[in-house]
Parts: structure tokens; C-alpha cells; sequence
């Protein structure tokens, strides 16, 4: 397969300059628009700050939280609207072995890896490779080299992801990324916190949810898969069927923080498959995700507390949901999962497909 190519530097004027991570880089604002439906992005973590919609009555509604200055993201700790990687989701111990090596990672969350470790792909300003807004289909691409060894990672990888809108109320989300010189895992996933009746709506609670995933897999007490892949049936997971969050939340500590195995199968062909539809009957839209992983995290924003964000909303428990399409979490320490390596001359994909419709009430 060609690589990936990349530009040296950002294509537009930046907004103001910072240093992250060491790094000193310019941060931006960019906005796709197609006539009453926009997405605007950010290329710290090459976030999805804000999407927006007509609702039930006619009124623009923003259904992802956020907050009102790029600047903001920098002191984020809930990965808001973020790409995060080199591997989304938990590593047990922070380790793994590939290959007859042993590879001994970034530690962020106790003794695990959380999203990437501390100097995550959400954490880093990337680059700008292409930005279309007058096309018919407007997108944009960001692009990030990862060097070998970053936060203990084999391998040097180049990265790319897409966002573009599409006729009527898609957003389409590309995410590629190549293994130049060793083989490395890659498990890349799209972070948004939705809340489909507005960002300052309140919880989330009454929105309806279906899943199409007949198996979860379980975990211990610190998040992290046991190995097992059980079925929904008979447990809080079951979402086979349509039905309010609220109806089943109470079951658990604290809310949902569960990855699915979605029904469909892996993604060796990159086939898309339903894996995910919900509603809002405050707004009247709703929103279908596909995608080409093999797996959901379904987070229901659980470890939010006074969190201010945009036009001074504060952000509480349960005030949205994340849909992460991914691979399945600490997949590189148990060989029955789908596999998340990738060889050099390899080109990881993740396709996601969301779908907006506004239902009159």
C-alpha cells in the first residue's frame, strides 16, 4: 500500500501559538458547513468541538459538549470530542508483549494506560493536511507522525483522520494509520460527548438507545476486560431492543462504561454495520452510527462533576453519552479478540458513518 503523505505545516493562519508537550504549535478553529448543518473542529487532538442541527421546531441545536475556547481543551481531562490513541480505551498494567518483546507503557490511570497515556494523541496539535469548506461535500484532514517510542509504543506511525459532511446530516469520520518500521497496536477512537437534546439540556437519561451487539466483554474493578465475551441477555447491557437509559442505569455503581462486541463480525474487510441508534425526544433528533470496528465503548459521561462548559453550562454526571467505535480494550493481552496489530507497509482504517434525522414530535 502508498503511505500516507503529509504536510510540513498548517495551511491556514492559527489563532494563537502554545507550547504542548513540548511542542510549540498554533491552535485553530475550523468550521464545515452545509447549509443548516455544521461541524467545527479543532486541530489540539483534532477535536469535534461543536455539531449543529435543526431540531423538532427549526431551532439550532449543539449536541456534542465542549467548551467555548480552544484554549480550554488544553486543561481537559474527559478527552471532549478527541481522537485519542496510539491506543484508545485501557492496556492492563500498561504492558504488553509483541513479537517476543516486551513493551512497558505509559501508566495514566493507576497501574494501566488510559486513551494513550498522559501524552496522548488528544493532547497533541496536529497538523492540517487538507481543508476544503466551499465543496460540495466540505471536509478537512489531520495528519500526525508518532515516533517510535512515544509513551513506551513500538514503531514510527503516520496518522491520519478525516471528517467530511455529506448529504443529508452526515458526518463521515476517516481514521488511517501506517506502521513504518515495527509492528505496533493501533486502535484509534472518535471521543464526542453527545447529548442529542443540546449540549445545556440537562442529563441524558430519557434518550432512547439501541445497540446492535448480542456480546459485551466483561470487566474487573479497575475497567479492564477479563477475557470473557458474554451475552447481553439477562444483564444491564441489553440493548437489543430500544429503551431509555434511565430504564437500566440504576442497575449499575455508577452508569454505563462497557465496550460490545458488535454483531457483524471484525473488521478485516472494513464492512460497515450498524452499531448504534438514539434518540432524544426533547429535540426530536437522532442519530445512527455505522462503522467498520469491531467494537462500541458505551460511556454515559459517569466521572462528570461541575465541569464548565460552553455559555457557562455546567456539565454534570450523566449529562451525555460517548459512542466509541474501537477495538476491543487490552485486546494486545488477550489473543482471542480481534486483533489491533499492525505490520509495517500496513494501513490501519476505521470508517464511522453518523446519520442525523429530526423527527417532528
Amino acid at each position: 500500500m502508498s503511505r500516507l503523505s503529509f504536510l510540513l505545516g498548517l495551511i491556514i493562519a492559527t489563532t494563537f501559538r502554545v507550547v504542548v508537550n513540548g511542542s510549540e504549535g498554533g491552535l485553530e478553529i475550523y468550521e464545515l458547513k452545509k447549509g443548516d448543518f455544521s461541524l467545527k473542529v479543532t486541530n489540539f487532538g483534532a477535536r469535534i468541538i461543536s455539531v449543529v442541527l435543526p431540531d423538532k421546531n427549526g431551532k439550532p441545536a449543539d449536541i456534542v459538549l465542549g467548551y467555548d475556547s480552544v484554549k480550554d481543551y488544553l486543561n481537559d481531562t474527559a478527552y471532549f470530542g478527541a481522537v485519542v490513541g496510539r491506543v484508545a480505551n485501557r492496556i492492563g498494567g500498561a504492558q504488553f508483549t509483541l513479537n517476543g518483546v516486551h513493551y512497558k507503557l505509559d501508566a495514566n490511570e493507576k497501574q494501566n494506560m488510559l486513551h494513550g497515556g498522559k501524552k496522548g494523541f488528544s493532547q497533541l496539535i496536529w497538523k492540517v493536511e487538507e481543508y476544503v469548506k466551499d465543496d460540495a461535500n466540505p471536509f478537512i484532514v489531520f495528519a500526525y507522525y508518532s515516533l517510535d517510542g512515544e509513551e513506551g509504543f513500538p514503531g514510527n506511525l503516520l496518522v491520519r483522520v478525516s471528517y467530511a459532511l455529506l448529504e443529508p446530516y452526515k458526518l463521515r469520520v476517516i481514521m488511517e494509520a501506517e506502521a513504518l518500521n515495527k509492528a505496533t497496536p493501533v486502535n484509534l477512537a472518535q471521543h464526542s460527548y453527545w447529548n442529542l437534546g443540546g449540549h445545556n439540556s440537562g442529563d441524558v437519561l430519557s434518550d432512547e438507545v439501541q445497540i446492535f451487539a448480542s456480546h459485551f466483554t466483561p470487566v474487573n474493578n479497575q475497567l479492564i476486560p477479563t477475557g470473557k465475551i458474554s451475552p447481553v441477555k439477562g444483564t444491564p447491557y441489553d440493548f437489543l431492543k430500544p429503551h431509555t437509559i434511565g430504564s437500566q442505569i440504576n442497575q449499575l455503581p455508577s452508569g454505563f462504561d462497557i465496550n460490545y462486541a458488535l454483531d457483524g463480525g471484525g473488521d478485516e474487510d472494513n464492512d460497515m454495520k450498524v452499531a448504534v441508534i438514539a434518540h432524544s425526544k426533547k429535540t426530536g433528533i437522532g442519530m445512527k452510527i455505522s462503522t467498520s470496528a469491531p467494537g462500541l465503548q458505551f460511556y454515559t459521561a459517569n466521572h462528570l462533576k461541575d465541569v464548565t462548559g460552553k455559555n457557562g453550562y455546567v456539565y454534570q454526571a450523566h449529562a451525555a453519552y460517548c459512542f466509541e467505535t474501537q477495538g476491543f480494550p487490552d485486546s494486545v493481552n488477550h489473543p482471542n479478540f480481534p486483533s489491533q496489530i499492525v505490520n509495517p507497509g500496513d494501513v490501519y482504517t476505521h470508517y464511522i458513518l453518523y446519520e442525523f434525522k429530526t423527527k417532528p414530535e
